[in-house]
């Protein structure tokens, strides 16, 4: 299937790089033998940045190419090396772009001005290595933190053309000749429906006034809910400043006239909504053919009844253009004048206010099968799951004097949890679930060597609890098995009978 040159909406899988791991290394020099821990930091992951680009008008580059996924951060190394950080990643994409979140349909950014930018994926932050891990208290910790995940999402870029004059009308009007008439735009023109396929812009200078004039797709009965091509387009007249209805006066379709193809064009603009406060002009085209003419003067008085301004034109030979560009251009300058001036940017530093309320929540939720478990959640609590190295004993540790640090132990125990309880922290399908053992001294290293944490070889209160439940399980077995041999009038040998047929028994 071909590729359209001209793309105006797309959907993009997006994706931030992971930040790099950090380094868990002790520095070894001759005669130094307590170096201390030197592992450095990992480096962020690159982020997916959209920026406006103004020479580009088109989307068609994320048409080809849906992808795009940042660099990740490097890990850390010994000698105090921090890993490098991850190059972002900036997508050029047109002047009035909408972005929105593909999923919940939530506008992100509204992309209007040179060199505005949305971060839309954001990258992972990188790990800690042991020597940033290192306290008065852990000196020298045999472990350090993962690096994040980078965002991901999926985001669908809508283009709107920033365009001061929108032209409207059914196809072949000759909104394509009017644009390439008054500027230096060179639209496809062809005598039949739909040439134009793409909105057209072109710049128009009348006297002091620069502006730009977009011909969009013709517009047809329906166009609002999906008929014909001007469907697709409505949305490029949104941020027009006025508005130029472009009639045919010289069609010989049945049942079509000036005032009845502009009551056809308004209907579709209102169904579309959001233009009621734009102003129209109506401009009477191919007065160049007589009974044009003579119809042009006939609707005129009644156009201009409507309080629209009105002007007979004609593409071919000029006729009636240079006064609808002037008429145009005054009306562009009072929209502008009338407009609230735009603010200077200045660069305001606002912190970040700290986020009121608790850090976590606790709930209890059952497992289907009269069991429960105890589910917390929290951007914090998540977040340190995701940086633990589960594989290292110590590190399991630190995790749990976090959490207790965080006050998520004093909260299980006041919503009524119990040692050995099922805990589960983290978010989606996939938490870290553990048994709850609270009132455990913090100070990972302290109760065993580096790297190990006597916490995961203890046994468990569930698992004690388990195993009396597989214990009673197994007696009311043997139990109901004796019953039912019993009815079935099996009796087992007596001990005196076993005895005597033991071996090695003569007596």
């Amino acid at each position: 299937m071909a590729i359209p040159s001209f793309v105006d909406a797309a959907t993009l899988t997006v994706a931030g790089g992971n930040g790099g791991h950090g380094c868990a290394s002790i520095h070894r020099e001759k005669f130094k033998p307590l170096g201390g821990p030197d592992g450095g930091n990992g480096g962020n992951g690159g982020s997916v940045i959209l920026r406006v680009e103004p020479g580009l008008t088109t989307l068609v580059e994320y048409h080809r190419q849906s992808q795009r996924r940042a660099q990740n951060g490097q890990p850390g190394k010994g000698d105090h090396a921090n890993g490098a950080n991850g190059e972002d990643v900036v997508l050029a994409v047109p002047d009035g772009t909408v972005v929105h979140d593909a999923d919940t349909g939530a506008v992100l950014a509204d992309l209007v001005g040179a060199d505005a930018e949305v971060v839309v994926a954001a990258g992972g932050r990188g790990g800690l290595g042991n020597a940033a891990l290192a306290s008065s208290s852990r000196k020298a910790p045999g472990f350090a933190l993962l690096g994040e995940e980078g965002e991901s999402r999926r985001v669908t870029l809508e283009l709107k053309v920033l365009a001061d004059v929108g032209l409207v009308g059914f196809p072949s009007a000759g909104k394509s000749s009017l644009i390439a008439a008054i500027s230096r735009a060179r639209p496809k023109i062809a005598d039949y429906p739909f040439t134009t396929l793409i909105p057209n812009l072109g710049v128009v200078v009348a006297g002091e006034v620069t502006f730009t004039v977009a011909d969009v797709p013709g517009l047809i009965e329906g166009a609002s809910e999906g008929r014909g091509l001007g469907h697709d387009f409505l949305r490029h007249i949104e941020r027009c400043q006025a508005i130029v209805h472009v009639i045919d006066c010289a069609t010989y379709e049945p049942g079509r006239d000036p005032l009845t193809d502009l009551d056809v064009i308004e209907a579709e603009l209102a169904a579309h909504g959001g233009l009621e406060d734009r102003p129209r002009m109506v401009a009477l085209n191919k007065v160049d053919v007589i009974d044009a003419a003579e119809l042009a003067d006939i609707v005129r008085p009644d156009v201009e009844a409507r309080g629209l301004p009105c002007f007979a034109i004609s593409t071919k030979t000029g006729e009636g253009l240079q006064a609808l560009t002037f008429a145009m251009a005054d009306l562009v300058a009072e929209r502008r004048a009338s407009a609230p001036r735009p603010e200077p940017k200045r660069i305001v530093i606002r912190p970040t206010p700290v986020a009121g309320g608790p850090e976590f929540s606790i709930r209890r939720q059952g497992d289907g099968e009269g069991g429960f478990v105890w589910r917390v959640r929290g951007e914090k609590p998540e977040r340190w799951v995701r940086q633990t190295d589960f594989g290292n004993g110590e590190a399991v540790g630190y995790l749990a004097d976090r959490f207790a640090r965080l006050g998520i132990e004093d909260a299980l125990l006041a919503e009524g949890a119990r040692a050995g309880d099922a805990v589960a922290i983290g978010g989606g399908d996939s938490p870290v679930v553990f048994d709850f053992a609270p009132q455990v001294e913090i100070g990972a290293e302290l109760l065993s060597r580096r790297g190990e944490d006597q916490r995961l070889f203890d046994e468990r209160e569930s698992v004690k609890r388990r195993r009396a439940l597989d214990a009673e399980y197994h007696a009311a077995k043997a139990a109901q098995r004796s019953t039912r041999l019993a009815s079935e009038g099996y009796h087992p040998p007596d001990a005196d009978e076993d005895d005597l047929d033991r071996p090695g028994n003569d007596e």
